[in-house]
């Protein structure tokens, strides 16, 4: 396997102190590229990622996401510097829109013009983050001769945006330093990168894209269909509960499976949603089983092209057991 960098994403099935423990192995390691902490309606990525930074030295912090509705562009900047600040300069901010129901159900807030708002947002930071005094005024966010008053560690914090249809996509492309993908089918996933690194290609004026991919893992030596049935439940809670991951794989030919899962969940619940996982699905969204199952998968996830696999772990028994077997399958290359 050719030299790779890697990330792990270390979500709400860790406890804290498995989140902090993992950081600490990963960044010993020097094998991994990045850490990365999720947000949702549990713990909060910015404190979370600020108690890492003082526990680690080498691995970069990202943000996978922070969404764009509950915290204004002034806010998230704040985080985002005051992060850099704690960390020597490793902070990636990972931003993107969350869900329609996590932002009206958790936040109150309506979900309202995402693309527009998503730009907005992204122009917002990139003034702030310029150090200069900010006069923004858009249709979804005015700042007024502000600048920021905690000192810059450097005048650009690379920006990554969570993106699922191909308008986000393309605005992650223009606007932002990288994108961030989840749940996307190997097939469709290798189709979407080439058109990107053709973009990046024939625009020499572009920067370096990041093309990262956080992809759910559960490994397992001594029992692969145990880990097979926890990525099963992983995967069929965001199929059930994401409106954007349902319509857009029921649009990649996954209608029927699509259906049997949210009707599953609805009825019985998230064990019967994970039973109604076919094979088909599991194998090009997930890296589950066995240690060879799960090479052959990362490889395949590897051959589209993506410049950073970011593995999600979901642990098979105990956590710190299942990441340093995770560690010790991939060999990364941080």
């Amino acid at each position: 396997m050719k030299n790779f960098k890697i990330g792990f994403s270390l979500g709400p099935l860790l406890s804290l102190d498995e989140v902090l423990a993992i950081a600490k192995l990963a960044d010993q390691s020097g094998l991994v590229d990045s850490i990365w902490v999720p947000e949702s309606w549990g713990r909060d990525t910015f404190s979370t990622l600020a108690a890492i930074s003082q526990i680690t030295r080498n691995v970069r912090l990202g943000s996978s996401i922070v969404n764009i509705y509950s915290r204004t562009p002034a806010t998230v900047a704040m985080g985002a510097v005051t992060l850099d600040n704690l960390s020597n300069m490793r902070t990636i901010l990972g931003i993107g829109t969350s869900t329609p129901e996590l932002i009206s159900g958790w936040h109150g807030l309506e979900f309202n013009e995402p693309l527009e708002r998503t730009r907005e947002f992204i122009e917002c930071l990139r003034i702030i983050f310029g150090g200069r005094r900010v006069n923004y005024k858009g249709n979804h966010f005015k700042i007024t001769d502000f600048r920021i008053l905690e000192p810059l560690a450097r005048y650009t914090l690379p920006i990554y945006l969570g993106a699922v249809n191909q308008r986000m996509v393309n605005l992650a492309y223009n606007f932002a330093d990288g994108v961030i993908f989840y749940l996307r089918p190997l097939e469709e996933l290798r189709m979407t990168v080439s058109k990107l690194k053709s973009q990046n290609r024939s625009n020499s004026s572009k920067h370096k894209f990041e093309i990262a991919c956080s992809i759910i893992c559960a490994i397992s030596s001594k029992d692969p269909e145990k880990a097979r049935e926890r990525a099963s439940k992983t995967l069929a809670y965001y199929i059930s509960t994401g409106r954007y991951y349902n319509k857009f794989l029921t649009k990649q030919g996954f209608e029927t499976e699509v259906i049997s899962i949210t009707d599953s969940y609805k009825n019985s619940g998230l064990k019967s949603a994970a039973e109604a996982i076919t094979e088909k699905l599991l194998n090009t969204l997930t890296i589950s089983g066995s240690i060879d199952d799960c090479l052959s998968a990362f490889e395949r996830f590897l051959s589209t092209g993506i410049t950073l696999p970011i593995i999600q772990i979901n642990p098979v028994d105990d956590s710190i057991s299942s990441f340093k077997e995770m560690l010790s399958t991939f060999k990364c290359k941080g």
